[in-house]
């Protein structure tokens, strides 16, 4: 953790630390369990785009959110949930913490922004507060959050089976990416309960990736049928190449081998949507 240049008001002896964002560059549903869960099987990346983290840990027992996500109440927001669960996890009922969360990763774009936080709480907390908790301990943990925050915790490039939980490491090539975010909040659960959204992919030990080609999001034809700010955000980039959305949206995405490309695409896009260039990460920026 380290010193991070902020637009807010924070104590100087606060640890700070970037919360990246990811991409799944590869979505399939492969079934779905007793109690309703789908069974994913994906390729998460992590993406040099932020938010960022601001931690002070205190005595009192007190978590303070000081800047709650827009629109959501403090104690519904996963940075305090994720807090909270920690310190009732490990029982240390008397360590506390304020939390400052800057946003930059847009919400309700299919990129984890909110499991991110949430990861990277427990993973600071958990050192700031001296749980002791190892890796695969916190990863346990994190599932309790949601089904994106143990890829967080693990930190690199992985391919992603269960439904969040089951996690091996990936060596990928490095990419830049060209993203699009639309002006649209895709909701997740209207697109797994959709009527035409493929269920029964066929399950595999570890996709081949050598071939771009037949990577796909088993939900994306949901969504480009149903939201038609994402449709143009797609065809706009299809001038480009092959593009994929993230998730369960509402972003968009197209990968290049280099950043001249990548940047190229990215100054002709940007005047008309709300975009980004990125390049993938190796690993997270809290494991250095």
């Amino acid at each position: 953790m380290a010193a991070i240049k902020s637009s807010l008001r924070i104590p100087e002896n606060a640890c700070s630390c970037l919360a990246p964002a990811k991409l799944n560059l590869d979505l399939r549903i492969v079934g779905r369990r007793a109690d309703g869960y789908h069974l994913l099987e994906s390729v998460f990346t992590l993406i040099a785009l932020y938010d960022c983290l601001h931690i002070l840990p205190n005595h009192t027992g007190n978590i303070v959110l000081h800047t709650p996500t827009e629109d959501v109440l403090p104690e519904n927001d996963l940075c305090y949930r994720a807090a909270k669960l920690l310190q009732q996890h490990c029982a240390v009922t008397k360590q506390g913490a304020d939390i400052w969360l800057e946003k930059y990763i847009p919400v309700g774009g299919g990129l984890g922004g909110g499991s991110s936080d949430a990861a990277l709480v427990l993973m600071m907390l958990n050192q700031l507060w001296h749980c002791g908790l190892d890796k695969a301990a916190l990863i346990k943990l994190g599932v309790r959050l949601g089904a994106d925050v143990p890829f967080f915790i693990f930190g690199e490039s992985a391919f992603v089976c269960g439904i969040g939980e089951n996690l091996s490491p990936m060596v990928l090539l490095p990419q830049w990416y060209v993203i699009i975010k639309p002006p649209v909040h895709v909701s997740t659960a209207a697109i797994f309960s959709h009527e035409n959204l493929t269920r029964n992919s066929k399950p595999s030990i570890m996709p081949i990736f050598e071939t771009p080609k037949n990577w796909r999001n088993d939900m994306q034809h949901v969504v480009l049928s149903e939201y038609f700010e994402v449709k143009v955000a797609f065809d706009a980039l299809a001038e480009y190449g092959q593009p994929m959305m993230s998730g369960s949206g509402a972003c968009v995405f197209l990968r290049f081998d280099d950043e001249t490309q990548a940047q190229t695409v990215y100054q002709q896009i940007s005047t008309k949507h709300q975009a980004y260039c990125v390049v993938g990460l190796k690993t997270h920026p809290f494991y250095g």
